[in-house]
């Protein structure tokens, strides 16, 4: 028969591999070894039954008293007495330990009470805890066979959600051999498999679902942690991520010239990734982003893997960051990973948790790259990803520092986490070493969707901030420290020299144009004089000429020499 309804279970990360759930009506066996987390699963599948779905529940403890499994959960706040009154009731099943068997059992009278509650309580779900425990004072395996038969179809009939756990070491889980209650693997809709091992000294949790008949789902082995409310399992978002907003909106990075080489600073809700050796300034650089968004009013949390956070607050204040008053008024959380144990999935389940509760919008994890030696590599290297892909679909601003191999080259290589191909922004920062000096350098290596700067840039870091110099070059190579600062002093002393030669050739422009000035109006004025004497000249020739002409005519007449002559015939 199909399943055409699931049960959710509450737990993050189940009801997504499982696309909704456990399958309702049916039974599910939950195996697991020692402190894998069966009975908190079942107890947590219960509890999310009771309290969100208005499905009322039974949890049957046949190892463990209820009164300590209710103590044990009281960490988780569930709030458990209060179900107790109508939705979910403890039945206490243990063996005495003086117990001596006669004669043969069945589990007839418990089913028979149990019926009684699920029709006084109204129950729709029921978990089975340790069912191993009662079944190993069976007399042999028929026995036991029959009675988890009889179980079985005792769910079935009553369509109650069932979810029986039960121990089972790596023989049973890798399937390498057959459990005694190996069969009831087939019996099932749907088999969890829990696995919980140590690798390289750090506690590693994994979850997978074996087998869910009638549905899809996701066959791959996934972590998980029990943290603070309870069982997460760890799953990924899908690649398209529908929940993941988009925006064009700049936030600064907290150093200004930064922001003008990222074309305005980073986007909001982006992953930024700032690499570098140890001494670099990638605390800076991510303390810097930090007092910029609490600048904003936006609320910051700030992780630190390397320092206490009292100790990155005193050291940051000695380049400007004074992030203590942020902490004062609320602002910012400063949280020391130190505090935190375990593998790669506590810490990023620790964070989302702390994330939560202080309404963060920015989240500064400093450095990453130590996820990488909490176990195994490839699951902190899915950790790592997960964290960025987590984080855009809350739409939280993201900045990772990753400290990078001290015995590596120099280069501008990928983070020990490999994160870099998914990171919108990345940052590196290194060392250049020139005339017996350490100096700093920053260069963008990527950042998507925008026009950033290809210079490396020197950071510079004094008590008045953090600030990046201008690209400074001389035949080809890039000046940083002394240098930069003796080849821009001598640079400005010739540029001084050059002001004042050319203020003193003006000048003597200057003196040389006006002496030409005085000779051409000298000249102008000998000029106009000789035209004014020329003039003059031609009028008196002109005034004598008529002056002549006129005596010589008077003469004439004086003389008579103008008489008419007499008429020749």
């Amino acid at each position: 028969m199909k399943v055409s309804t699931k049960a959710p279970t509450g737990i993050a990360g189940i009801d997504e591999i499982t696309g909704g759930g456990l399958p309702q009506g049916r039974t599910t066996l939950l195996v697991g070894g020692p402190g894998s987390g069966k009975t908190v699963l079942a107890l947590q599948f219960l509890v999310h039954g009771a309290r969100e779905c208005k499905e009322p529940g039974i949890f049957v403890a046949f190892e463990e008293s209820s009164k300590r499994i209710v103590a044990n959960a009281e960490s988780f706040g569930w709030k458990l007495a209060e179900l107790q009154r109508k939705k979910l009731f403890f039945m206490d099943i243990q063996p005495m330990p003086d117990l001596v068997q006669s004669g043969d059992f069945d589990f007839g009278g418990m089913l028979a009470a149990l019926e009684a509650k699920s029709n006084e309580i109204k129950a729709r779900r029921i978990v089975f805890d340790a069912l191993d425990v009662i079944l190993t004072l069976l007399p042999d395996e028929a026995a036991r066979r029959r009675e988890i038969y009889r179980l079985h179809e005792w769910l079935l009939a009553r369509e109650l959600t069932g979810l029986i756990t039960l121990k089972a070491g790596e023989e049973y889980i890798s399937a390498r051999s057959q459990s005694p209650f190996g069969f009831m693997r087939f019996m099932v809709d749907c088999t969890v498999i829990l696995n919980h091992s140590v690798i390289l000294g750090v506690s590693q949790r994994n979850l997978r679902i074996q087998k869910y008949r009638g549905s899809s789902f996701d066959e791959d082995e996934l972590p998980f942690v029990i943290g603070k409310n309870g069982f997460e399992v760890a799953f990924a978002h899908t690649p398209i991520r529908v929940d993941a907003k988009v925006t064009s909106e700049r936030i600064s990075s907290g150093v200004e010239r930064l922001d003008t080489m990222l074309g305005g600073g980073y986007y909001r809700g982006a992953s930024v990734l700032i690499t570098g050796f140890s001494g670099t300034a990638k605390t800076t650089l991510s303390g810097a982003f930090a007092d910029a968004a609490c600048q904003r009013g936006e609320r910051t949390l700030f992780v630190s893997f390397d320092s206490d956070g009292s100790e990155v607050i005193r050291n940051l204040a000695s380049v400007g960051i004074r992030l203590d008053r942020y902490v004062k008024n609320g602002c910012l959380s400063m949280i020391s990973a130190r505090t935190i144990t375990g593998s790669a999935e506590t810490f990023l389940a620790r964070i989302k948790t702390l994330a939560k509760e202080h309404r963060a919008r920015c989240l500064v994890i400093d450095p990453v790259s130590t996820w990488s030696k909490s176990g195994n590599a490839l699951t902190a290297r899915s950790v790592a990803e997960r964290l960025i892909d987590w984080a855009k679909a809350d739409g939280t601003t993201l900045v990772c520092t990753s400290l990078l191999d001290e015995m590596s080259s120099q280069s501008e290589s990928s983070s020990s986490l490999q994160i870099s191909k998914i990171a919108d922004t990345w940052i590196h920062l290194n060392y250049l070493l020139q005339a017996g000096e350490r100096n700093r350098g920053l260069s963008i290596i990527k950042s998507r969707g925008t026009a950033h700067s290809n210079q490396v840039r020197e950071l510079i870091l004094s008590d008045s901030g953090v600030t990046l110099a201008d690209t400074y070059t001389a035949g080809g190579e890039v000046l940083m420290g002394a240098l930069r600062w003796q080849k821009e002093r001598a640079d400005r002393v010739a540029n001084e020299v050059n002001e004042v030669a050319a203020k003193l050739k003006r000048v003597k422009l200057d003196a040389e144009e006006a002496e030409l000035e005085v000779r051409v109006k000298s000249l102008q004025t000998e000029l106009l004089a000789k035209q004014v004497e020329k003039e003059l000249l031609v009028r008196t020739t002109e005034s004598r000429k008529g002056e002549i002409s006129q005596g010589l005519t008077r003469m004439e007449e004086l003389r008579g020499a103008d008489a008419t002559k007499p008429d020749r015939k």
